[in-house]
């Protein structure tokens, strides 16, 4: 039998039992006294007081009941079932990648490979497939196979005969490609069709400046294009594109007939509304052009021009709202292409127009052509074939509403289907609307009036325009292509209240932007004359030059224009619309004010420059206004110090190269003249210039986003 644990503790032979609790004494040489007792250790006066079979079987420490003990009744547990107890007193085992408390935005860990990879807002890795714009683009062709993951269950319904032997299973066969690639598809063709939109409407600039001059005459047509636009936005478009389109795509997911009648009641309710609003500016085009520019209306024969180009673009307001709606109907069916390929049709139209004009009648500086020798016919030409491009990209849009069965049947049944409440939805935006347009009216009145008094062409309005387009044309290729890969993450953590991962994506994209933006600017500032020059030759030197002068003084403005647009996707972001109002109606205050100080202060011939710096100063204002508000909505943090120095970075990068290549550039332009072959070597030679030094400049100073750039570039070309 096994003897008690506690009968052989701390026994020696012939000696007495250990005190309860202590250890046994240190045996003791012959003749010598055993030292007094000490306190008992406080670390091991315990070590030998857990016993776990006392606990749990006390029978099996009494000896004499030992033999009659029933072990198949009360089995002993099974060994291992005790837990060892921790170690005391030891170290927690140190991260790998433990946070360090001193820098504030460290490197994340490395994730792991595989499905066990953590992704944030609930992604699967295993699904999930990060792409840019550059892949968007590039994979947009493909067509991928779609596994069929049930083809098994009916493979055998497929043979004819007898069962086929065992085998290696054949290849599905190739089908349609599936929702992410359709989703990439479309937005390539979409980017496509925009990209190719921008560049016809660019040259329809070109022909129109080219047929009518940079002079009063046309001013009056660019005020009279500019009219439906700008009445559509004020009264329809802001609210049709904001909360009725939301509308209707909800509609047509919730509806029991997909949307169709709702669809049906908001194209009836827009057309009304539209044809409406066109009978009244027709019959009250003269007081809109009084608005809009009482330099053209106070003179008699400017005034008949655009008044009559302006019954003529004033119909074209019925044409974009229908426009607008049957193409987000188009949208809500998967159909994304015609919304953004339709508007080449007019410009293509606009463009034989206005050349069939410049065939008859010659170029602006051929014919010096103005308000009082204009033709008739010339002026029902360009009218008609103005809203016959309206006409045609409205109408383009049928074919492709049929291919998804959908069939137009007005409805007058408005009451009660919500239509009244997504009025009410659009007060902010119409609001947002109103306050930017009040600023375009200011600085059209202040542009056409400064034009008429310098009686120099090209430093009036239509100057003016043609300058913005060009300068816009990074932001809308460069800015919004970035944002358009971030838009959706940071869209996803504001939804997921991850204000750290908003401040991330938004500093993300206004460095990542910035690399393109910033020399771009810089490069307007130092070859805005040449580059004008080549484009606008055909209106005479002398306007040519001029726009040169408004691009160059709206250069700089193109990067608080780009910071402005990326800060205000963090409001959206959070679906507030009120702030980005409040922000605009600041711009548009500024740029009115001090475009109103350039008016009085400057002589009328650098009246339209001033204007131009103006607009620039007003977003920089309304940046530092943004800014301030979004980073205390992000928690007072919007990675400041990092986005200010890549900018700063980058403009000192940028100031040298513009000054060596603006100095080429107008060497060359002196030396071979100002016409449109000196143009264009000073332009290509001043540019590659301008861009070099800068691309030196900015890897001496290690400009990590230019490096991820051009590895990007290289990585693209297979080097």
């Amino acid at each position: 039998m096994n003897a008690p644990y506690d009968g052989d503790r701390g026994q020696g032979v012939g000696s007495g039992a250990a005190p309860s609790g202590g250890m046994p004494p240190a045996p003791t040489q012959q003749g010598q006294v055993p030292p007094p007792q000490s306190a008992p250790d406080p670390y091991v006066q315990d070590a030998y007081a857990y016993d776990p079979y006392r606990s749990q079987d006390l029978s099996a420490q009494d000896p004499v009941t030992e033999a009659l003990y029933d072990r198949s009744a009360h089995p002993p547990p099974p060994p291992g079932t005790y837990a060892e107890q921790p170690p005391l007193y030891q170290q927690p085992v140190a991260q790998q990648y433990a946070p360090d408390p001193r820098i504030w935005a460290q490197t994340p860990p490395p994730e792991p490979e595989g499905p066990s990879r953590h992704l944030p807002y609930g992604d699967d890795a295993r699904t999930t497939q990060f792409v840019g714009v550059d892949d968007l683009v590039t994979q947009a062709g493909e067509e991928l196979p779609e596994q069929d993951a049930f083809a098994h269950l009916y493979r055998d319904q497929q043979q004819a005969g007898p069962l086929a032997p065992a085998g290696p299973e054949p290849a599905p066969a190739p089908k349609p490609a599936g929702r992410a690639s359709s989703l990439m598809k479309s937005s390539a063709v979409m980017a496509a069709g925009t990209l190719v939109s921008r560049l016809t409407g660019f040259v329809r600039s070109l022909v129109i400046t080219a047929a009518l001059g940079a002079a009063l005459l046309g001013d009056t047509f660019t005020i009279a294009l500019t009219l439906p636009t700008m009445i559509y936005i004020l009264t329809v478009g802001g609210g049709l594109n904001s909360v009725f389109v939301p509308q209707l795509v909800r509609s047509m997911k919730d509806d029991e007939d997909g949307g169709e009648a709702y669809a049906n009641r908001l194209l009836t309710l827009v057309m009304v509304a539209l044809g409406t609003i066109v009978a009244l500016a027709v019959v009250g085009a003269p007081l809109l052009i009084q608005l809009m520019s009482p330099t053209i209306g106070n003179d008699t024969a400017a005034n008949s021009v655009a008044v009559t180009f302006a019954r003529y673009c004033l119909p074209t307001i019925f044409f974009m709202g229908v426009h607008v709606v049957m193409g987000q109907i188009l949208n809500a069916r998967g159909k994304f292409g015609a919304m953004m390929w339709t508007p080449v049709l007019n410009n293509i139209v606009m463009i034989a127009t206005f050349g069939l004009f410049i065939w008859v009648y010659g170029t602006s500086a051929e014919s010096h052509m103005g308000v009082q020798t204009i033709p008739h016919d010339g002026v029902r030409l360009l009218g008609i074939g103005t809203l016959l491009g309206l006409v045609v990209q409205a109408l383009a849009m049928l074919p492709y509403l049929r291919e998804t069965g959908f069939r137009f049947r007005p409805r007058f049944d408005w009451k009660g289907h919500g239509l009244g409440k997504t009025v009410k939805l659009a007060k902010w935006t119409v609001m947002f609307v109103l306050a930017n347009q009040a600023g375009v009216i200011v600085v059209t009145r202040l542009a056409t009036a400064a034009g008429k008094q310098s009686g120099r062409n090209g430093a009036g309005f239509l100057a003016y325009s043609n300058a913005q387009l060009i300068w816009g044309m990074p932001q809308a290729i460069i800015t919004v292509s970035v944002m358009a890969a971030l838009l959706p993450r940071i869209s996803r953590a504001a939804h997921d209240n991850d204000p750290g991962a908003v401040r991330d994506d938004i500093s993300q994209g206004l460095r990542n932007s910035a690399v393109a933006i910033v020399p771009v600017a810089f490069a307007f500032l130092a070859l805005g004359v040449p580059m004008c020059t080549l484009l606008y030759a055909s209106s005479g030197i002398q306007a040519a030059q001029s726009m040169g002068f408004i691009l160059m003084a709206f250069a700089l403005g193109l990067i608080p224009y780009s910071v402005q647009y990326v800060v205000l996707r963090g409001f959206y972001a959070y679906e507030d619309t009120r702030t980005p109002f409040y922000n605009t109606v600041i711009v548009a205050a500024v740029n009115a004010a001090v475009s109103a100080a350039c008016y009085v202060v400057l002589p009328a011939r650098w009246a339209v420059v001033g204007m131009a710096a103006a607009y620039g100063l007003a977003y920089a204002v309304g940046v530092g206004v943004a800014w301030r508000r979004l980073r205390t909505r992000l928690g007072g943090d919007l990675d400041g110090a990092h986005v200010l120095r890549t900018y700063a970075r980058l403009c000192l990068a940028a100031v040298p190269a513009a000054v060596v290549g603006g100095a080429v550039g107008f060497g060359l332009l002196k030396f071979l003249g100002e016409g449109a072959g000196g143009s264009v070597v000073a332009l290509v030679v001043g540019g590659g210039v301008l861009l070099g030094i800068f691309f030196v400049a900015a890897k001496r100073m290690r400009i990590e986003e230019l490096n991820a750039m051009v590895g990007m570039v290289r990585g693209r070309l297979g080097r």
